[in-house]
């Protein structure tokens, strides 16, 4: 026990010196007067919508448990000032270097944010909660017991709320793991962080065409992203991958329920599937098995992004049916999936190397003009024409929801 406890004592360590000298992701504070960057989870439609019913709590309480360098703080900060909805947010992290950079972001932009420092696994001793919402994107993949990591968090959330996730998708990631491990060889984990990305750097363009990392499109963080990028993708000193339904079992085993993945067309087989027996068969599964053959079939899920609630949680998500509803863009407008849609009334999306193709109604270009974050959707079936709106609206909205760019709330 105790060699196995000196071994985690020591990953900690070699984790906590990777954040310190190479905060991630690699951000600059000036860059917030050009930029604002937004994905998911926490973008504020997705919270409104999967979390609390399309209806936010008067005082928002957020916490953003590993935030680092800040985009899911950042993000989520400036789209509740500009909603003015009344917000306390708390940033933790142990890189101290990582939390300079968010608060230097956040004072560009004027945002009150709370920086904290510590653990995850602390958050309860801290004192810090209750919480509506938490952020914990990109952190328990990294911890020596996820599961610990989430209990604590779950310790600390207010009845009714709930949390967003991100954790790495291991069919997504392949060849990740074999660029590691010959990482290890050839740079043992205790040198400097300095020699390691050396050796990285001269390995990548030397790796073979053959390379599963070379040809797999759903990872590019070793391209783009500098060298806390190419450190965060390929030296971490303690990194997992989960497949859907061992993800989904970690959340349950910690009495979490899943309100929805994000993207949830990409876990659907029929997204994949155009054969007509193979989809009955696809459709006779249940939902677990469902989402493991579609991450199967598509094969670039890196990422697995997800909205969970506490047990106590009642809110049902809005009803697309509801016509008092406001259906608000999320990461796109009007103008942009009306052109991704084309003359030919099928939306073509390019996701993670794979191209998808999703018909829509001949209704379809008429209601995303009118989808203005505003307007109603019995003022939108007004303008379209309710006939052909009742017609088209429930297709448009499955489709524009399970890519996860149009969501409800109420006015």
């Amino acid at each position: 026990m105790k060699n196995a406890d000196d071994a985690a004592a020591r990953r900690d360590a070699l984790v906590a010196r990777h954040y310190e000298a190479l905060p991630y992701p690699a951000r600059a504070a000036r860059d917030e007067k050009i930029r604002l960057i937004e994905g998911s989870p926490s973008a504020l439609p997705e919270i409104e919508h999967w979390i609390f019913g399309g209806h936010l709590p008067a005082r928002l309480r957020v916490l953003f448990a590993g935030g680092g360098t800040g985009d899911g703080c950042i993000m989520l900060a400036q789209q509740l000032a500009d909603r003015g909805v009344e917000a306390q947010i708390t940033h933790l992290d142990l890189s101290a270097p990582a939390q300079k950079i968010a608060a230097e972001r956040a004072a560009v932009r004027g945002l009150d944010i709370r920086f904290v420092g510590g653990s995850i696994l602390d958050v309860e001793k801290l004192g810090l909660g209750p919480f509506d919402y938490i952020d914990c994107c990109g952190v328990l993949h990294h911890l020596e017991d996820p599961a610990a990591g989430l209990a604590a968090l779950r310790g600390t959330l207010a009845p009714g709320g709930g949390m967003g996730l991100m954790v790495y998708g291991q069919i997504g990631r392949s060849g990740v793991y074999d660029v590691q491990d010959a990482l290890r060889l050839l740079s043992p984990e205790d040198e400097a962080p300095a020699a390691r990305l050396g050796i990285a750097r001269r390995l990548l363009p030397n790796l073979p065409a053959t390379n599963r990392l070379r040809r797999n499109e759903a990872v590019n963080d070793h391209l783009v992203g500098g060298d806390a990028g190419i450190f965060d993708l390929l030296l971490h000193s303690r990194d997992r991958a989960y497949a859907i339904e061992d993800f989904v079992a970690l959340v349950e085993d910690a009495g979490l329920g899943l309100a929805s993945l994000i993207d949830p067309a990409r876990y659907a087989p029929e997204t994949y599937l155009n054969d007509p027996t193979l989809g009955r068969a696809a459709a006779a599964l249940r939902p677990r098995e469902r989402a493991m053959l579609a991450e199967r079939l598509a094969g670039n899920i890196a990422r697995h992004i997800a909205y969970v609630v506490g047990p106590d949680h009642q809110t049902p998500p809005p009803d697309p049916a509801d016509h008092s509803l406001v259906p608000v863009w999320s990461r796109t407008g009007s103008g942009e999936m009306i052109a991704a849609l084309g003359s030919d009334r099928v939306l073509k999306l390019s996701l993670d190397g794979l191209s998808l193709r999703f018909p829509l109604p001949q209704q379809a270009p008429a209601i995303l003009k009118a989808i203005d974050g505003k307007a109603a959707l019995r003022e939108i079936a007004r303008v379209v024409g309710p006939a052909a709106f009742d017609r088209a609206w429930p297709q448009t909205y499955a489709v524009l929801n399970g890519i996860s760019r149009l969501f409800l709330r109420r006015p």
